[in-house]
This record gives C-alpha cells, structure tokens and sequence, in this order.
C-alpha cells in the first residue's frame, strides 16, 4: 500500500507543476484528450502487468498494436470483409499471438525476452507487408464503430461540445474492475499471484505453472488488440 500512495504522491506532484507550467494544461479539451490516452494505454497496461507479474516480459506489445490496429482497417476497408468476421479474425489473432508466445516459452523453453523480441520484429515485418507501407484508416466509413474510440458520455450541466467523458474511459474501468476481480476474486488469479512470488514453490504446491503463463501471455496479447483496435478508431 505504501508503493501505492508513493505512486500516487508522485502523479499528484507532476500534475500540480503541469498546471502550473502551462497554462493550456487544465483546458476542458487537454483534460478529454489526457483521460482518452490514459484510457487507451491505461488498457494495454493492464495487459501487461499479468506478464510482470509472473517475472516474464513481452517486447511486442507495440508491434501487436501494430498488427491489430492496421489489420482491422485493412480487412474492413481494402479486403471488404463483413464486420462480425473482421472483429472475429483480429481477436482471434491477438488470442493466438499470447498463445504462442505462452507455449513457447514454458515448452520449449525458451526467454521470454527472445520469443518476444522476435514477435516484435516479425509482426512489425507482417504489418508493413499487407499494407504496403501505407497508412490504413476507416475514412468516412464506420462511424458507429469508430464511436467506440472517440464518442464521449456527456457530464451533466456539461455541455457535450465543452467537455465529455471518452468511451474508451469506461473502458477502461471495466477492463481494470474485472482484471482486478480475477486476480483477488478467483482461485486462478491467486494461482498467478502464487507463482510471481516464487514459481518454484508454486510448482510444488500442486499449481500448473505453465498453464499460467501461457494465460498470462494470451491476457496480455489481448489486452494489445484491445489497445491496437482502440488506437486506430481513434486516428
């Protein structure tokens, strides 16, 4: 708890000096577009932390940001796939991602730092191959789904033009109430819990560890995909 209050000692002194700084920081338009972005990595994040917590690393999170949120565009827009199959095939491929990831590393055995590394460097490959090197974009096409990285939820006696809340913000909340449900709610987040704080004592208590990680590999690639399709709706 101490960690967290150092934590959040240090944000609050780093926003009051902002504040101070610049005088544009506190504008209603700097504090939506600062809540979005926060929202948006605050997701990816999370993400994250499941890795951590398990003592891995995953160096391709940017890279799956990449893939996701270039491939959706792609599949929609130049490839005219229907929608449910568009959502269907980048959720799938996130999934994958962590899943190969996952067994590679607690089959074969092999660095988390090296299987990510070369995740890193062969979506990016991937990404740039499919899309020619060309930005992707929705243009004036989907707007329905683009409101999930830019709509706002109206604050009452706010007007929506002013300032409103990000959808992505909600997001967010959502994706931080559940992550925090599963890992001090359930037996398989204590399971996780267990085994970032010793794995070898983990093992011996009866706990599939590799089951583990390979979950908090697919977590985290997740999490990505989220972040990536999030990313490009905002563009």
């Amino acid at each position: 708890m101490k960690k967290i209050y150092g934590i959040l000692g240090v944000f609050t002194v780093v926003f009051i000096l902002t504040a101070i700084m610049s005088p544009s920081f506190l504008t209603p338009y700097n504090m939506e577009r600062l809540i979005l972005r926060t929202s948006l990595f605050g997701i990816i994040s999370i993400g994250v932390a499941f890795v951590i917590i398990t003592s891995g690393i995953d160096l391709s999170i940017g890279s799956i940001i990449c893939l996701i949120g270039c491939g959706l565009p792609w599949l929609l827009v130049k490839m005219t796939v229907p929608l449910p199959l568009a959502i269907l095939i980048v959720v799938t491929l996130s999934l994958l991602i962590g899943l190969v990831h996952g067994v590679l590393i607690t089959k074969l055995k092999l660095q988390p730092f090296v299987v990510t590394l070369c995740g890193l460097l062969m979506y990016r490959g991937i990404t740039r191959g499919f899309t020619g090197d060309q930005t992707q974009g929705f243009g004036k096409f989907f707007s329905e789904l683009r409101w999930i990285g830019v709509g706002k939820i109206a604050v009452p006696g706010v007007p929506i033009d002013t300032f409103g809340i990000p959808v992505p913000f909600f997001l967010l909340l959502m994706v931080a109430i559940l992550a925090s449900i599963f890992l001090n709610r359930t037996i398989y987040g204590r399971y996780l819990l267990a085994l970032g704080c010793n794995e070898q004592a983990a093992r011996y208590s009866g706990i599939n560890t590799d089951r583990m990680i390979i979950l908090a590999y697919i977590i985290c690639a997740a999490m990505a995909g989220v972040g990536g399709v999030l990313f490009i709706l905002d563009g």
